[in-house]
């Protein structure tokens, strides 16, 4: 499992790194990683170092300083040089470095030629960065034409670190040499599409005392957290899942929960919603009359006036509870074991916030919300944030836009509600759920929900190989 660390984290782990070891390793070390990227980057696109042209953007702060040294490792490797100074000042030493190999460094965009620049490395800001680009850095920035190749070192200036969220111009990277540790920004948008690839440059950081991480779950995790058959197993011990969903105004919500269910190897499915006959003609192995349920899902396609005394079961019970759409409105505070799956549309109206703020900062308002109603929440959207009331919090990395179509929200709501049928925690049943969503809808074939539920049994599958290779 990687995980991402907030500000706050990452620079007491750095100050406890710069006690123990000789003044200024943790630049050389990043250094030596933006370099070891940017080298690798210039033979891929234009097979070689040697005279290649290269466009250092230096702010004052320390990524500043991993810029200029990561530059004097690469005129040192014949590559032709400039450093353009943004920032009010500059690191001396890194500026000595790239005088000694007769590097050109200049004050002003006017001295730039920017036709034939084969790598931009961005140092302008890094996680000390607030409220946006000063002016004169925002103009360097779009100087920047689309065809330049942008290494960012540790995250693309102008995008906050500790959310992803950006008040202004902000660099797009291809690549971002990510310096010790993922930080929330390489996961929210805008952040996240800003950052491209990201490679962690490992600086010997040790984060065993941060005080809040967000988790990012790799295929081998999910794989270990998938529910296990044993050989002696029935359809109880794979789990029973009760559904109240669909109604007359959309019908095909039910059945694409169920087949989300389905499709994720639940053991049997009591389907209380109004829609039976045409759920019953897709799957014929659903059950409808009530009886034991083993966790419930709740609200997909639901109406105001849709199935009062089936979901007032489902709540007053024991079990646990995934909840969406229709049934939000019931939800109850603190309700142990319950897992609400809102989209920023929702989750805006339970907390009586504009959609847009939600869109904006996803990760803010799904740990607020977490605390608020004392329930798990998961928000959907371009990417999926999972919270917990205890402070727990994953952002799923395998979220996309193929997956932004109708319906394919109840085919989650199903996927997690099976996990969590056959004794999955909701926690888990909610971050493994979002990931094998996330990899069906880039598999399927088609560009449907039903697509997206007909290609789960594959990326379970896929797990196999990934717990071998992540």
């Amino acid at each position: 499992m990687r995980y991402a660390y907030f500000t706050d984290d990452v620079r007491i782990a750095e100050i406890h790194a710069q006690s123990e070891l000789a003044p200024g390793t943790l630049m050389v070390r990043a250094a030596v990683g933006v370099a070891t990227i940017a080298i690798r980057l210039l033979q891929n696109a234009i097979g070689r170092v040697f005279g290649s042209r290269v466009l250092l953007l230096i702010g004052s702060g320390d990524n500043g300083g991993d810029a200029l040294y990561a530059g004097a490792y690469l005129a040192a490797r014949g590559a032709d040089v400039t450093a353009l100074l943004v920032g009010s000042n500059a690191h001396q030493g890194g500026l000595t470095a790239l005088r000694d190999l007769q590097c050109k460094i200049v004050n002003s965009l006017d001295d730039i030629d920017f036709a034939g620049i084969d790598l931009v490395i961005d140092g302008i800001v890094g996680i000390g960065g607030r409220g946006g680009l000063r002016p004169e850095a925002a103009r360097v920035v779009a100087s920047l034409s689309e065809d330049s190749m942008v290494l960012s070192v540790d995250l693309p200036s102008g995008v906050d670190a500790d959310s992803g969220e950006a008040s202004g111009p902000f660099v797009s990277a291809d690549v971002t040499a990510v310096c010790g540790s993922l930080k929330p920004a390489h996961l929210l948008d805008p952040g996240a599409g800003a950052s491209g690839i990201c490679e962690v440059i490992d600086l010997g950081l040790d984060f065993s005392n941060a005080l809040s991480r967000i988790e990012v779950w790799q295929g081998c995790d999910v794989r270990m957290a998938l529910p296990r058959l044993g050989e002696r197993v029935d359809k109880y011990r794979r789990g029973v899942l009760g559904v109240v969903a669909g109604s007359k105004e959309y019908p095909g919500a039910g059945s694409l929960v169920c087949a989300g269910a389905l499709a994720a190897g639940v053991g049997m499915i009591r389907y209380l919603g109004e829609t039976s006959e045409m759920v019953i003609g897709e799957h014929p192995e659903i059950v409808r009359s009530p009886g034991r349920v083993q966790a419930w899902v709740i609200g997909p396609g639901l109406t105001d006036a849709s199935n009062e005394s089936e979901l007032a079961t489902a709540i007053s019970s024991a079990e646990p509870l995934i909840v969406d759409a229709g049934a939000l409105r019931m939800l109850p505070k603190g309700r142990a074991k319950t897992l609400i799956t809102p989209h920023a549309g929702e989750l805006s109206t339970l907390l009586a916030v504009e959609r847009s703020e939600v869109e904006k900062r996803s990760l803010y308002y799904a740990r607020l919300a977490a605390d608020t109603l004392g329930v798990l929440v998961l928000l959907k959207g371009a990417t999926t944030v999972i919270a917990s009331p205890t402070g727990r919090v994953a952002v799923n990395p395998t979220g996309t836009p193929r997956l932004a179509t109708a319906g394919t929200g109840d085919v989650l709501s199903g996927l997690i509600g099976a996990f969590a049928a056959a004794g999955t925690e909701l926690f888990e049943a909610a971050t493994i759920g979002a990931w094998v969503h996330g990899l069906a809808g880039r598999i399927m074939n088609g560009g449907g929900a039903s697509d997206v539920a007909a290609a789960i049994p594959d990326a379970i599958e896929t797990l196999s190989w990934q717990a071998d290779q992540l």
